[in-house]
């Protein structure tokens, strides 16, 4: 029906990769590996995963409350999200990051370098409560959130 169309096969040779990002950070000007390189997905959940069962346990110890049904207590979710906020806002601008970053090994910092200030990590943490952006990830393995202010989580 089209036979121009499909005269000449198609080929991948005229696509050529760019050796500009070999690895993770280095558009970044950051180091394959070790300290100031780029934190890996491992670390990064690990981390998250300590924060959020940091801010559970502070919850439930003082935000509890039984199940009307069961009579089981279990911790007031708003409260244990508003810790979970506090702590991400409060702990990166002081101490670079929060304690599961600090516990993995990482610190928070500007891309250009530098100490993040105090409106970036309220912006990353409301991003980081969407969930969407913290999920998308670029080449250099920056999450939107993180690219979106302008940081960068690095090995410390």
């Amino acid at each position: 029906m089209f036979p121009g169309c499909y005269a000449d096969p198609i080929t991948l040779d005229a696509v050529t990769v760019s050796a500009e990002n070999d690895y993770p950070g280095q558009r970044l000007g950051l180091p394959r590996e070790g300290r100031g390189s780029i934190a890996r997905p491992g670390r990064r959940i690990a981390a998250l995963l300590i924060d959020v069962a940091s801010a559970g346990l502070i919850g439930f110890a003082f935000f509890s409350s039984p199940d009307p049904v069961t009579g089981v207590p279990f911790a007031n979710p708003i409260a244990t999200n508003l810790i979970f906020f506090a702590v991400q806002i409060l702990f990166i601008p002081l101490l670079g990051g929060s304690p599961g970053h600090r516990l993995m090994g990482m610190r928070l910092e500007l891309a250009s370098g530098g100490w993040v200030g105090f409106w970036r990590p309220i912006v990353r943490t409301v991003l980081l409560a969407l969930i969407i952006p913290a999920v998308v990830w670029d080449a250099d393995q920056r999450g939107l959130h993180d690219k979106a202010v302008g940081t960068v989580l690095v090995r410390s």
